[in-house]
């Protein structure tokens, strides 16, 4: 018979009858059908926190509720109060358990309950190897590779602050902060810091902190405490919600030796809430300390590097070559001077050779000029009546009649032809 089939016989009835608007079920049956699937699961082992102890004396039952770490879901566990007194670990609310039991279902008040009949309280080996066995497996993921690791802003808009209500890690931070810079501005909200309830409180103000564009810096805080107060900052639902985060992560849990996996996923691990309060906002005082020192540095440096370029400028001006400029032009003036003296003596060297040459010249052309020739009683004869007037060398070129213009070593004088001799 299939499960659905089972559903839809009543108890106690061999018939098949069809459940209807007509034919409903009772209640009865219902819960008696419920019960039924319910203690077909059998015995199982269960982890989680107590959040709840209550033993009443004198009855022979203890009341207990087991929550999720990890999430807002309980169930109410039901044992015998001598099963509690025999553990190994007194429990508390907040231990970390596991339990061997099986689901019951009260058909009378419809409730379901986990019947235990073995608690075994996690020891903190057993807690510290489940937490490495987280870190492998979320180191192979890559949540904790530096490259995802976000830088902190010099000076935030605005810090948002998880710790526990009026803890000492809140007034820590806040007053180093403030102490620090006065200016600046928290959004605080208060969490569980240990326990079942805490992971889903810090999960909510996380995400609201994140969204909220002022915040530039999230600090989740808490003191320190032992393995078992630590678990939340080690929960896998945690980490993976920082590593999410778009805005940087501190975390300052604990003291120095409290290393929980959170540490390992924020973008920045501080040993303690003070130390995250001094890394998060600059100290003005240091701030303005620093600048003394950088104008007095930068000052020294100038005043050094002005004395060493003066230096400089004193070496160049004390060299010969700036110290006395004219050396060089006195020292190649005589030069100058004799240069001077050599062309000139050239110059006037070679206008005197001209010059002979010239008269030279002159007195050749003067004796083989014509004047010389007309000054020895010798006359140029011209025939100036055509139309090229030219030198008559012959008497065929004077017939009688032609216009004639005589040059004589102390002029010229015209004539005309009356007769001619060819002898």
């Amino acid at each position: 018979m299939t499960p659905d089939q089972a559903a839809s016989q009543p108890a106690g009835s061999g018939a098949q009858s069809a459940n209807s608007a007509e034919n409903p079920w009772p209640v009865r049956t219902v819960n008696t059908k419920i019960a039924d699937w319910i203690h077909r699961l059998g015995q199982i082992w269960v982890e989680g926190q107590v959040t709840q102890i209550n033993r009443r004396p004198g009855t022979r039952v203890a009341f207990l509720t087991l929550r999720d770490p990890a999430a807002d879901i309980s169930i109410s566990v039901t044992c015998s109060p001598d099963l509690l007194y025999r553990t190994e670990v007194p429990l508390s609310e907040g231990s970390h358990i596991v339990v061997l039991g099986r689901p019951t279902y009260f058909t009378g008040r419809g409730t379901v309950s986990l019947r235990v009949t073995d608690i075994r309280a996690v020891g903190v080996g057993e807690l510290l190897l489940r937490i490495e066995r987280l870190r492998q497996l979320l180191t192979a993921e890559g949540l904790f590779h530096p490259r995802l690791k976000r830088p902190l802003p010099f000076l935030p808009k605005a810090i948002g602050l998880i710790s526990g209500r009026s803890s000492a890690a809140q007034r820590d931070v806040v007053a180093v902060a403030t102490g620090r810079w006065a200016a600046v501005r928290f959004e605080v909200r208060d969490a569980p810091v240990q326990g079942p309830t805490a992971v889903p409180r810090i999960l909510t103000h996380l995400a609201a902190l994140d969204r909220d564009p002022d915040v530039e810096v999230i600090i989740i805080a808490r003191g320190g405490g032992s393995v078992e107060d630590l678990l939340p900052f080690s929960d896998e639902a945690l980490l993976r919600a920082v590593a999410a985060c778009t805005t940087p992560v501190i975390s300052a849990i604990g003291h120095e030796p409290d290393t929980p996996l959170l540490d390992l996923v924020a973008d920045i691990r501080a040993a303690t809430p003070t130390d995250a309060a001094k890394r998060v906002v600059p100290d003005v005082a240091a701030e303005l300390a620093g600048i003394d020192e950088l104008r007095r540095r930068s000052a020294h440096a100038l005043r050094n590097w002005v004395r060493r370029e003066s230096h400089v400028v004193d070496g160049l001006r004390a060299r010969p070559v700036l110290a006395r400029p004219f050396t060089m032009i006195d020292a190649h003036a005589d030069r100058v001077d004799r240069a001077r003296r050599d062309i000139r003596r050239d110059i006037r060297r070679r206008l005197d050779v001209e010059d002979r040459r010239r008269e030279h010249l002159s007195a050749r052309l003067a004796t083989l000029g014509p004047a010389q020739t007309l000054a020895r009683g010798y006359a140029v004869v011209q025939r100036t009546d055509g139309d090229h007037p030219h030198v008559v060398g012959a008497v065929a070129e004077m017939p009688v009649g032609a216009r004639l213009r005589i040059r004589v070593a102390d002029g010229a004088a015209t004539a005309h032809v009356t007769e001619g001799d060819d002898a």
